[in-house]
């Protein structure tokens, strides 16, 4: 299982929220760049990045940040937040970055996301998929950063993409997002069952390296960790380490 970094950005800062709530954000210390380069030197091999005010503005925005970023050596760069153009993955690629993360239009606009998938390759687009679990135990996808409650379910939303040749999604429950409690393991362990074929990556609650050893027993691809490293619940070397010895 791979362990990725994640580096949200809001107005040229590193941030998290917590469960999604602009209205409560909390400010690190530390350039993205600085931060960034402190997890290639800890030994990351992939960094996810977050442009929180394209998400939010549905427009590209730390443009200039993500590229400065993406030219570290050493360092997969997988970028998400407002991307809802082809022009904006052109430039993404352009600056360096391995892969971009589709979120809103992907649950939007379908038939465009399916020709991104096949004109740039499987290999170059993440689908991301936030969900509320709702009171019958679905999970409902949200759009437009967290800020819209959709209709559709995490399992319809997949099935769209069948034909496509899908391989990586991004699935984050955001009731646990920040808060450091733990992931959502019934929700991944159900996409490991329902989609065996698809490299998951599982984020949001991530506290400690235990949460990383029980997902890696999930047989999840990739594990989004953002607060739990910026607060110092371990350092990247232990989870690299814990992970690879289990």
């Amino acid at each position: 299982m791979n362990v990725i970094p994640a580096i949200d950005i809001k107005s040229g800062k590193c941030v998290r929220l917590y469960q999604g709530k602009f209205e409560q954000m909390t400010e690190y210390s530390g350039h993205p760049w600085e931060i960034a380069n402190a997890y290639a030197k800890s030994g990351a091999q992939e960094l996810h990045i977050v442009d929180l005010d394209g998400a939010k503005e549905g427009e590209a925005v730390q443009l200039s940040r993500v590229a400065q970023i993406c030219q570290l050596e050493g360092l997969n760069i997988q970028i998400g937040g407002g991307i809802r153009s082809h022009r904006h993955i052109k430039i993404l690629f352009a600056d360096g970055a391995s892969r971009v993360v589709i979120g809103s239009m992907a649950v939007t606009n379908p038939l465009q996301v399916k020709e991104w998938i096949q004109e740039f390759g499987a290999d170059r687009i993440v689908l991301a998929f936030d969900i509320n679990i709702d009171k019958k135990g679905e999970p409902i996808v949200v759009t437009e950063a967290w800020q819209k409650q959709g209709t559709q379910n995490l399992w319809e939303l997949i099935d769209l993409y069948k034909d496509s040749g899908l391989k990586y999604v991004l699935c984050t429950d955001i009731s646990r997002d920040g808060t450091l409690q733990g992931p959502n393991f019934d929700l991944y362990a159900k996409c490991q069952q329902k989609y065996p074929d698809i490299l998951f990556q599982a984020s949001g609650g991530i506290g400690s390296l235990e949460d990383l050893v029980a997902l890696k027993k999930l047989k999840i691809h990739g594990a989004i960790v953002g607060k739990a490293l910026l607060e110092k619940r371990f350092t990247l070397e232990e989870a690299l380490k814990k992970v690879s010895s289990c």
